[in-house]
């Protein structure tokens, strides 16, 4: 049995995997029997499809047992060490009913093992039975190099005949010299898995959104484990959360508080239990409050603090942010929210808040219906607010009507309570300090030293197309976030409320690229996504990287 980092996957083209796909078959031949047999395990350690009989599910008039066969059951003398299932490469092995299914054979009677994992030839992941929903070891098969010892420690023939010593993964620790980031290979076209993970799918609506998939592949590629990843036009953090996600550190800056509130929030650990206590504390005392006839809710109006009156852009309907609402959404997202904030635990009512945001987006006077969207040739999507559908805010023809404790709950809790679960094995209370989420602007970043960073992957404004800040007016109205002056001074858009001019947007840009130069390692790289269509920017985009010192490829 080998103690290196193994090379058995070093031919294997793990985008391929990604964009065509492998069945189960293909996972167990081409992944999981190289990789057993590189742990140590043998023919006669090994046995394959062992058809088990449910002590519990029964089946037909004739009540047959189930059967119950895991692809792999792993022997170490005469007991079984850990049970394997193999699953196509598209699917889920982390919060997903595969668990549970392979739970099952790991607690069957004959089996009785402490350990159990799954592998769809993308992700490996290993569970103790007495804990199915944090992974005792979870890693990119494409990065089985960093986790090895870990997995040798953990599963191989030798660790159940002597008894574990785990050796805690520490992202510190010296990489092998074999990553050659000068010669990195560019990426081929990536097929866009937008809504295949729980924590960017629905968790809550921004402007633009980098596909998750594409965004972590180009991690993967031009970065190594550990190393620093930084996206100074943040947004809502999808280059921050995939750079987590694969055991990268993350710095995530942006201009907008919205943007930042949302990234934070998501990103806060919270014990689950707690953040289920909370949520029904917070429900059960707004329907114990609800104000619902127009009594009520006039005095809840004067209750409660709403919605701030900030002015809206130019082309707005209405000219404050308060009038958006009629007095119904106003009193009962006031009430909501007063509540909220008697939550003690900073991370409990930041993720709350974060539920509460999400719902502000489909309880306001912009929410265009489904009929009505259908009308207008240019609206994508099901309801939703106007400043996502039209960059603008623009009243509805008639009123969309929710029920908002049970929209809160079924589409703004449970849908970040799913998210925080799939992130917490890599972001947790003992990770989260190698991520920092910061309010800023991309044209001078300070805190971080000449040549610090590994690897910047950024999506910056493209022009006059949307204006952050001047769109966010009704989130940081009710989520009490300031904007400046001097904000606004240095967003890279071009127009906007402020009239800023082709030249500003230009000059901002190129500021912003002088700094990431000079952030950035030698020899590091910095993918820089772009769209416009006008060719004077992309090449101000280029002349500035060039002048700088930049490469381009």
């Amino acid at each position: 049995m080998t103690t290196s980092n193994p090379t058995i996957f070093s031919d294997l083209d793990f985008g391929e995997i990604e964009s065509k796909g492998f069945n189960e078959a293909d996972v167990r031949a081409v992944i999981i029997d190289p990789l057993l047999k590189e742990l140590g395990f043998s023919h006669e350690n090994i046995m394959r499809e062992k058809a088990l009989k449910s002590p519990f599910l029964k089946i037909g008039s004739k009540k047959r047992a189930v059967n119950l066969i895991p692809d792999y059951a792993l022997k170490v003398e005469n007991s079984f060490a850990w049970v394997l299932d193999a699953k196509a490469s598209n699917q889920k092995i982390i919060n997903s009913d595969h668990v549970e299914q392979v739970y099952s054979y790991a607690t069957h009677p004959e089996i009785r093992s402490n350990y159990f994992a799954l592998c769809n030839g993308l992700e490996f992941v290993c569970f103790r039975t007495t804990d199915t929903e944090k992974p005792v070891l979870y890693f990119h098969v494409s990065e089985i190099g960093k986790h090895w010892q870990t997995l040798q420690n953990l599963l191989s023939p030798n660790s159940f005949q002597i008894g574990k010593i785990l050796v805690p993964e520490n992202p510190d620790q010296p990489q092998k010299a074999d990553f050659d980031y000068a010669k990195r290979p560019l990426l081929k076209e990536i097929p866009v898995k937008k809504q295949a993970v729980k924590r960017h799918f629905g968790v809550h609506g921004y402007f633009t959104r980098q596909a998750w998939n594409v965004v972590a592949e180009y991690i993967k590629n031009f970065s190594k484990p550990g190393d620093v990843v930084l996206d100074p036009f943040g947004g809502s953090g999808v280059t921050a959360i995939e750079a987590f996600m694969n055991g990268r550190r993350a710095i995530s800056i942006d201009i907008n508080p919205m943007a930042v509130f949302i990234v934070q929030s998501l990103l806060a650990p919270v014990k689950f239990s707690e953040f289920a206590n909370a949520f029904d504390e917070v429900k059960n005392e707004y329907l114990k409050h609800e104000p619902k006839t127009k009594e009520e809710i006039e005095k809840a109006l004067k209750k409660y603090k709403g919605c701030k009156a900030l002015p809206l852009p130019k082309g707005s309907d209405v000219p404050t942010a308060d009038l958006l609402f009629n007095k119904e959404q106003t009193a009962q997202l006031a009430l909501l929210k007063s509540i909220i904030l008697k939550q003690k635990d900073e991370n409990i009512r930041n993720s709350l808040l974060l539920c509460f945001s999400g719902l502000v987006t489909k309880y306001n006077l912009t929410v265009h219906s489904n009929e009505d969207l259908s009308k207008d040739k240019k609206a994508v999507g099901g309801p939703n607010c106007s400043a996502f559908q039209y960059y603008r805010y623009r009243i509805a023809p008639r009123n969309t009507k929710i029920d908002l404790i049970k929209y809160f709950e079924n589409s703004r809790y449970k849908k970040i309570r799913d998210a925080k679960q799939e992130m917490s094995y890599f972001i947790n209370e003992n990770t989260i300090n190698n991520a920092q989420v910061i309010k800023g602007t991309a044209t001078y970043i300070p805190f971080l030293n000449n040549e610090s960073v590994d690897y910047i992957y950024t999506d910056p404004p493209y022009g006059k197309k949307i204006p952050y800040l001047d769109l966010s007016t009704m989130w940081n109205a009710w989520l009490d976030l300031d904007v400046s002056e001097e904000d606004y001074k240095l967003e890279a858009i071009e127009g906007g409320e402020h009239n800023k001019t082709k030249e500003d947007y230009n000059s901002l840009i190129a500021k912003s690229i002088q700094e990431m130069y000079r952030v950035l390692k030698f020899d590091r790289w910095l993918s820089f996504v772009f769209a416009h269509k006008d060719p004077e920017f992309w090449h101000l985009i280029i002349d500035t990287c060039e002048k700088c010192g930049f490469e381009y490829i």
